[in-house]
């Protein structure tokens, strides 16, 4: 959650006062003398919470929160308070205050209150930013969840992929979704207005392929799982590709199709075929910073189809989801965000009573191999990418049993 306080008071022991009791409370601070000064880190959508003092020289916290209102209606403001000053405050709330405190404030008291603003401001902030990306018109940004730079590099690669009209395949582990990407793939492309068909590889048959191919003419056809395709069913998918056929082809895959290929357990000429075009998915154990962005998404859904209120999502909560390696990636998040919905107790709630060593080694070990999975397994690269010694980071690989090949494509 975010955890920034813009804090503004003339009084500078007070502001200091201030300042050094948000620190202990692990709260990032920046320190204001004056509405002039404070202005210039006031935007709409600061990641954060204005706590104020009220009576100030020149342009007072009226007129800071009328300025804030106009930038941002929904950026909350605290207001400080004298003794005498109550009615003042209670105005102020009329005007749009998030809420206000007595001077002296005990921690206890303003620590409860800039929680709960920090928590409806990340809402806020995270509705919007979901909003924009419904709006965008992209079914890539609508459809592919994710702020990291793997994910938005995936989803240019899609974006390339689907300009291209070329065979596609599209590669991820279990659960991640290869047959959404795929449709992705389908609907951001000259196609669009085509069917999409989807078909299992192994129960394809060369005449059931060619049916497949027919239903999906002037639009996509979808392979799942490419590497179960009979062999004949191979050589008769690289004939019509090669005679032109007038449906696109994009095949997915779970298991390494390289390999397959080199084996001779899938057609050469086929895969070399497919390859032309390539779309990864990487796996949420390369992008825990994702994680909270899509389970947010996915209880948002689990409960519209369970006709329930979507219940409060906490940091601790969140906290134990990234520390999870997620083999079933996002199919198994899913069933996740469906049994936090019904009420039902998961593996999150037990990691979230774990010890704060435990839980900081296994956000740890998410994030080492994050690095390793956008270096393309590249040791050296991770450890700079992450700020860490060389020497540090390979006594990390050893801690935890990384092995930077495994990361390696």
């Amino acid at each position: 959650m975010i955890r920034n306080v813009l804090v503004v008071d003339d009084d500078r022991p007070v502001r200091e006062a201030l300042s050094q009791t948000l620190e202990l409370a692990e709260y990032t601070v920046r320190a204001a003398g004056s509405f002039i000064e404070a202005k210039d880190h006031i935007a709409r959508d600061f990641a954060g919470v204005i706590l104020s003092d009220i009576r100030m020289p020149g342009r007072d916290g009226f007129h800071l929160l009328a300025h804030t209102r106009a930038l941002d209606e929904e950026l909350p403001v605290i207001l400080l308070t004298g003794e005498g000053d109550i009615p003042m405050a209670v105005k102020a709330m009329g005007q749009g205050a998030f809420d206000f405190l007595e001077k002296p404030c005990a921690p206890d008291a303003l620590i409860p209150v800039l929680d709960r603003a920090l928590k409806n401001r990340a809402l806020v902030l995270e509705n919007r930013r979901l909003k924009a990306q419904l709006e965008t018109g992209d079914p890539a940004a609508r459809m592919l969840f994710g702020t990291s730079r793997v994910a938005e590099d995936m989803r240019q690669t899609v974006r390339q992929a689907a300009r291209a009209g070329t065979e596609t395949l599209v590669i991820g582990p279990p659960g991640a979704g290869v047959s959404k990407v795929a449709e992705v793939i389908h609907l951001m492309s000259p196609r669009a207005s085509g069917p999409f068909v989807k078909r299992a590889a192994a129960r394809l048959d060369p005449p059931a392929l060619d049916a497949a191919l027919y239903a999906a003419r002037g639009g996509t056809l979808f392979l799942d799982e490419i590497p179960a395709l009979p062999m004949d069913s191979q050589y008769a998918l690289l004939d019509r590709i090669e005679s032109g056929s007038e449906t696109r082809l994009i095949a997915g895959s779970t298991a390494d199709l390289e390999e397959a290929a080199r084996a001779g357990r899938f057609n050469a000429d086929l895969y070399y075929r497919l390859e032309v075009m390539r779309v990864r998915i990487p796996a949420l154990s390369e992008r825990p910073e994702d994680i909270p962005v899509l389970f947010r998404h996915y209880v948002a859904q689990a409960a519209e189809q369970a006709g329930l209120s979507a219940p409060e999502i906490g940091p601790d909560h969140l906290a134990a989801l990234m520390a999870q390696d997620w083999p079933g990636n996002a199919r198994s998040l899913m069933s996740a965000a469906m049994r936090f919905v019904l009420g039902m107790p998961d593996s999150a709630a037990e990691a979230a009573e774990l010890g704060l060593a435990e839980q900081m080694a296994r956000v740890e070990r998410s994030l080492l191999i994050a690095a390793l999975g956008r270096q393309n397994g590249r040791a050296a690269q991770a450890a700079e990418a992450l700020k860490l010694p060389r020497k540090t980071f390979y006594d990390k690989l050893a801690r935890y049993g990384i092995r930077p090949e495994d990361y390696r494509r």
